[in-house]
């Protein structure tokens, strides 16, 4: 993602500025100054307008037409717009791009405007802020981020304005890249003197924004949170001793002022993100497990067949669980307990998804009620969401688990404001606040007299028709209108002499007369100006109604953070019923007991009729810590590693796993080496990635660390892979204070020597059986090393043209003659050279040729069975056979 400078770096438009200026412009010109660094929308009548190196941008982005503009003195600027209401779905577009867009819009009415009418900017959207549906994930949250250094510790905080999430934590500058790799955050501020840091220590996957230095400041971060959160200090929060958090929380708060969000009391708290409370997962990981993203285009991750939620706020919660598993036993156990409960009540599992389906998310829909963005539609389906609490309620109310029992007394179906909205706004209102026709009758009595006058005026001029001719007796007596007078009476000539005095004369008629009265011009005010009264008085009773769901703010982000939890809990219970997982054992054991374990991923993807081969694994910190995989690719080696692992990350989310048994001891970090790939951006080799990868595993071991590594040495040499992987071996294994668990996949099956020198080292292979000249892969895994990878066999499978593959077999045969290592490079000398250029184009005996020819004209339906053998004789005879 392209960096952004600070505000101050940018320059004001010169092209614009030395250009005489119309008073438009000047007005545009002055606007843009103040939000340099953001594309500005200039409202202009029914259209948002881009001007110069903007509506380039804009024009490129969203694929409209650039134009000219004059601009006084035969000056032309480029230009480039969309009609107004087609900025949901302009915006969007503009906000993946990467850009800041600051939103101006009229801040009065046209038509009463004296000279150009007042504009200002309404909202500056990021990509890291925005309240925007269409520019937000339901399924994911848009985090905001902030860091900043000093002497390689480093600060960093997360929120979501959107929901009104606020995370903070510090570490050193591998423990906030780690948590930015699992955050993932829309958009980074940073401070601008430590640009180059952290473009080094990030790369540019992100978006970032560089902030002034002041902003970087520990007074000023601890004074502006504890005057947003109303507090005398953070002591509360628990990060008081923080300082470098605090400093990236303050510069989050000051942006969202800056970006003109203010009213942002629906974030009401932060939270720590404490690496003592969740496993340790690194950036290579989360991806080598895919656990929220596919390395490969067509894969599925992880939280995909987990993610059985119903509700926007449970799948991103679940998002949560399944990048920050628990290392609390107790709290873990609670989760698998709830899960349990769940699974062996299907009939309340499905009631609670059918009331779930039903959801609004609650958490944007009051973020929306904070920042007073929430439209009379999104409104009613808050009222109608809360409305299913209760129902909730009824079904767990049975429910013996203490977590469950927890979640009940959190839940609040806030009554009293169900009640309000429903009194209030209309069963369908329209989208919009100032459009009229949302509140219900009998809320306000002025309201309900524009109403009748507006869309009953015809019977409230046959009331005043008829109420005139009983007090004066005039029978003829008619109400009517024209344009000149608005609303009169009409009295024949032949009355004219009853007319009371209170009527005004108007209009003499050859036959008739024309009367106006107080009472007629009063209604005819009310009447045209009916529409533009009600669309006033509803928007004033909406906004009460906005302001007093505001103070129900902290009960429903409660309700809406526990029926995430029961819509996570039940999704895990749905995966774990669906697809026969079982309860895990948790215990303080350094132990990993693995029986009939599975690949959640893999055993879904089989195709129809397969079964998913499970196999049992089991690990220990004193008889078999480290177990060497040998075997050949296609095996299974990968999957083995990865479904340990996943199952392990998987138990401590609270998750039932898929095996048949599962005794397993906590662990708090987890290491992956599996598979690379080139980095070709930084000139790095698969080999340098490989090492650098090995490194963070090495460096950061823990007793309780669970280690998968996948055929590490591959990447350079054989000698030099295996004397790497030899080593790295010997180091896991004897290491003074940490004997973590270990599954090691490897080609080289030297290492098996390992075993006889190493107690707690065990080999065990990927079971094959050869069936000639093939190889069947059963995929379990058996005990003792394998002698065999097979490769040729597999190229073959592959697809590998025949003649490479008989080639790469000779060679193969005579190096195996000898074993001794000391002839090895004679050997290598020795082999028979190729007595033809080998093409990987064309067959490389041109008798094939002739063969091919003879195939291609032979008619097989047309040949009898003597003619077949004949034409099989002549093939042999051709190929010298």
């Amino acid at each position: 993602m392209p960096h952004v400078d600070s505000l101050s770096s940018y320059p004001k438009l010169p092209v614009l500025k030395e250009l005489k200026e119309t008073p438009l412009m000047k007005q545009y010109n002055a606007i843009k100054g103040k939000h340099p660094g953001a594309l500005l929308l200039f409202r202009v009548g029914d259209f948002y307008e881009t001007f110069g190196d903007d509506a380039i941008t804009a024009s490129k982005i969203l694929n409209i037409t650039l134009t000219k503009r004059a601009n006084g003195s035969a000056s032309e600027v480029a230009l480039a717009g969309f009609p107004h209401h087609a900025l949901d779905t302009y915006l969007p577009k503009l906000v993946r791009a990467g850009q800041r867009v600051a939103i101006c819009d009229q801040l009065e009415d046209p038509k009463t405007a004296i000279g150009i009418v007042k504009r200002g900017v309404t909202e500056l959207v990021t990509p890291g802020v925005s309240m925007h549906d269409q520019v937000l994930d339901g399924k994911s949250n848009n985090w905001l981020a902030a860091v900043y250094f000093v002497q390689g510790e480093g600060g960093v905080a997360f929120c979501d304005i959107s929901t009104g999430e606020f995370f903070t934590s510090q570490g050193t500058a591998e423990q906030i890249d780690k948590i930015i790799q699992s955050f993932q955050p829309a958009e980074i501020l940073f401070c601008k003197n430590q640009k180059e840091f952290t473009h080094q220590l990030l790369g540019d996957q992100f978006n970032t924004f560089g902030l002034e230095d002041w902003v970087f400041n520990f007074e000023f971060g601890y004074d502006i949170l504890r005057r947003h959160f109303k507090t005398n200090n953070l002591k509360g929060f628990g990060i008081e001793e923080y300082n470098l958090g605090i400093v990236a929380s303050g510069a989050i708060v000051h942006y969202l002022e800056e970006t003109e969000h203010r009213e942002i009391h629906h974030i009401s708290s932060i939270a720590r993100i404490d690496e003592d409370h969740v496993v340790w997962l690194d950036k290579f990981t989360i991806r080598n497990l895919e656990l929220i993203y596919p390395q490969h285009e067509g894969g599925v991750p992880l939280v995909q067949i987990l993610d059985h939620t119903t509700t926007p706020m449970g799948s991103r919660l679940l998002r949560k669980w399944v990048l920050m598993p628990l290392k609390d036993m107790s709290k873990v156990k609670e989760r698998l307990n709830m899960v349990e409960s769940f699974k062996q009540d299907a009939e309340t599992i499905d009631a609670l998804i059918q009331l779930l389906r039903q959801f609004g998310d609650l958490e944007r829909l009051i973020s929306k009620v904070a920042v007073r963005r929430i439209n009379p539609r999104e409104m009613v389906v808050l009222k109608r969401t809360l409305s299913l609490i209760a129902p909730i309620q009824q079904l767990l109310s049975n429910k013996t688990e203490a977590g469950i029992k927890l979640l009940l007394q959190q839940l609040n179906p806030c009554f009293f404001l169900q009640e309000k909205i429903g009194n209030t706004l209309v069963d369908e209102p329209p989208m919009l606040s100032n459009q009229g026709g949302m509140i219900r009758r009998g809320i306000d009595g002025e309201l309900d007299e524009l109403h009748q006058i507006a869309f009953h005026g015809k019977d409230y001029l046959l009331q005043v028709q008829q109420r005139e001719i009983e007090r004066t007796g005039i029978s003829s007596l008619k109400v009517a209108f024209n344009k000149v007078f608005g609303y009169y009476l009409e009295v024949t000539n032949a009355h004219k002499e009853k007319v009371p005095a209170d009527w005004i004369r108007k209009q003499t008629l050859v036959n008739a007369e024309r009367y106006i009265t107080p009472e007629l011009k009063e209604y005819e005010d009310k009447i045209l100006n009916a529409e533009e009264k009600i669309g006033q008085i509803e928007w004033n009773i909406y906004q009460k109604l906005v302001e007093d769901t505001s103070e129900f703010i902290l009960q429903i982000q409660q309700n809406a953070k526990s029926v995430s939890v029961i819509d996570c809990i039940l999704s895990f219970a749905k995966v774990a019923q669906d697809n026969n997982y079982c309860k895990p054992e948790l215990c303080e054991e350094i132990i990993t007991d693995i029986k009939d374990g599975r690949h959640p991923v893999i055993e879904k993807q089989l195709p129809t009729g397969e079964v998913y081969v499970p196999n049992d694994v089991f690990l220990d910190n004193q008889m078999q810590q480290l177990i060497i995989i040998t075997g050949p690719n296609m095996a299974g080696k990968s999957a083995l590693l990865r479904q340990t692992a996943l199952i392990c990350l998987m138990a401590q989310m609270g998750s039932f796993v898929p095996a048949s048994f599962a005794k397993l001891g906590m662990v708090d970090k987890v290491f992956t080496r599996v598979g690379a790939s080139d980095n070709l951006s930084k000139g790095e080799s698969t080999f340098m990635v490989e090492m650098t990868e090995t490194a963070s595993i090495l460096n950061n071991l823990s007793a309780r660390s669970l280690v998968i590594m996948d055929e590490i040495g591959r990447g350079t040499s054989t000698y030099d892979g295996i004397s790497i992987a030899w080593a790295i071996v010997e180091h896991l294994h004897n290491h003074p204070k940490c004997k973590a668990r270990t599954l090691f996949a490897t080609h080289y099956h030297e290492l098996n020597e390992l075993a006889n020198d190493f107690p707690r080292i065990k080999n065990f292979n990927v079971a094959v059986k050869e069936a000639g000249k093939k190889v069947l892969f059963l995929r379990k895994l058996k005990p003792g090393g394998s002698e065999h990878s097979f490769g040729i066999l597999v190229a073959q499978m592959a697809g590998i043209p025949i003649p490479v593959v008989l080639r790469a077999g000779e060679i193969m045969h005579h190096l195996e003659e000898d074993q001794n290592r000391s002839k090895h490079q004679k050997k290598i000398k020795d082999i028979p050279k190729q007595t033809y250029q080998l093409s990987l184009f064309e067959p490389p005996d041109p008798n094939i040729l002739k063969v091919k020819a003879m195939l291609e004209k032979l008619d097989i339906n047309a040949t009898s069975p003597v003619e077949a053998l004949l034409r099989l004789n002549e093939i042999k005879l051709t190929l010298k056979i």
